[in-house]
């Protein structure tokens, strides 16, 4: 495989020099200078390249070019930034770039509620409690006829919760729900969320599915022509949110996502952690269903918590999928595509995210993308990669 980074661009605290440093050799990047829906010049695409080949390293994987939300829900200026979309996919090619991540997430982009859940070993991760969220939901945000999408018992759980936090755990969860996560394309105070979710009002998922259909039938003949292979990003976690359907959360999604537009262009990121999140999504077996079509991976583990709701981010190689499964069927796929002479037959991973360690925890950092905690994972993930590569082909000693 690839091994890629992601780098959030020159206001990104950690530098393409010590990206370097890393051994990846793969830059993956997004103008979010641009405002969502416009088109990206030629000119600003070429000028972020210009930027990463300066520093040795390749810009591998363009992640994300966002989906404007008016796609998503079907307003009036669709048709409008579908155009600005496909043009972008145009010019990404023109300037070389191939592969292009992006994803359907209505109005939150991925969900956590916790920045720096303490770990054994004295490090930080990221959690997704989920009688936070429904805390959040019901008496934060007081989202109207949110209470319809909870249990009783899940209510009775998100009022004990709210009765039972600090105020520094409360602004914590306002913060990291309305100011937005990495590579999210929006932030929010709660009066415009709360509008914001209002658009979506009365919208099911199957009315969600069809504007995703509607959008795909456009620019996938764009991404063949442009040379680009699209890799749709699951939902992050994997369930409705706000009462927002959620329409790339498991396999059946995924086929329905390659039944709509059929073409080597329209395909899929594995990301381990955001399907892995749910029980029900056999990772292992979704990576070898759907291997053709897997362009780009997200190499993340999370261990799903007793409620079966909840989770945290685990160890790139530990909790609940089986990682060395994930990249044996990912290195097989590589081998299957460089025999048949494919084009792509290298597929760019990433370690998705990273816990706070040693100086992680006294430098600027993005959440969730910590320099030190994502370094261990790369090694951890190269590491197991090296092994299944010489046992599948027999080359490793005792084997």
């Amino acid at each position: 495989m690839e091994h890629t980074w992601r780098w959030f661009g020159p206001d990104d605290p950690i530098s393409l020099a010590e990206v370097r440093q890393t051994d990846a050799t793969g830059i993956v990047s997004a103008l979010h200078h641009i405002p969502n829906g416009e088109v990206w010049s030629v000119e600003e695409i070429l000028k972020r390249k210009a930027v990463i080949e300066a520093a040795g390293l390749t810009w591998s994987v363009v992640e994300s070019v966002p989906v404007h939300e008016h796609i998503k829900w079907g307003g009036p200026k669709r048709d409008e930034a579908i155009a600005n979309y496909a043009q972008t996919l145009r010019n990404l090619g023109a300037c070389g770039l191939k592969t292009v991540c992006y994803n359907f997430m209505p109005v939150i982009d991925w969900a956590r509620t916790e920045q720096r859940y303490a770990m054994p070993n004295g490090g930080f991760a990221m959690r997704f409690d989920f009688n936070a969220h429904a805390a959040f939901d019901l008496f934060i945000l007081e989202r109207t006829g949110a209470e319809a999408d909870y249990t009783p018992d899940e209510v009775a759980q998100a009022r004990d919760y709210l009765d039972r936090a600090s105020e520094a755990e409360l602004t914590e969860l306002r913060n990291t729900v309305l100011l937005g996560l990495p590579g999210s394309e929006e932030s929010y105070e709660l009066a415009g969320l709360r509008a914001s979710l209002a658009l979506y009002d009365g919208l099911t998922a199957d009315d969600i599915r069809e504007n995703l259909g509607t959008f795909l039938r456009a620019v996938v003949p764009a991404a063949e022509e442009a040379g680009i292979r699209l890799a749709i990003h699951p939902d992050d976690p994997p369930r409705p949110l706000f009462g927002l359907p959620r329409v790339v959360s498991n396999a059946d999604d995924a086929q329905w996502l390659l039944d709509a537009a059929p073409s080597w262009a329209n395909g899929l990121t594995m990301c381990v952690g955001s399907y892995g999140s749910v029980a029900t999504n056999d990772v292992v077996e979704m990576t070898r269903r759907f291997a053709d079509r897997i362009y780009f991976a997200h190499l993340r583990n999370v261990t799903i918590e007793a409620d079966g709701k909840s989770f945290f981010e685990d160890d790139h190689i530990d909790g609940g999928s089986d990682m060395v499964g994930v990249i044996t069927e990912l290195v097989r796929e590589e081998q299957r595509r460089a025999a048949a002479g494919e084009d792509a037959a290298v597929i760019p991973m990433r370690p998705d995210h990273g816990h706070f360690l040693l100086d992680d925890l006294a430098r600027p950092t993005y959440p969730g993308y910590a320099l030190i905690g994502r370094l261990k994972g790369l090694a951890e993930l190269r590491g197991v990669e090296r092994a299944v590569t010489q046992v599948l082909s027999g080359s490793l000693a005792g084997a």
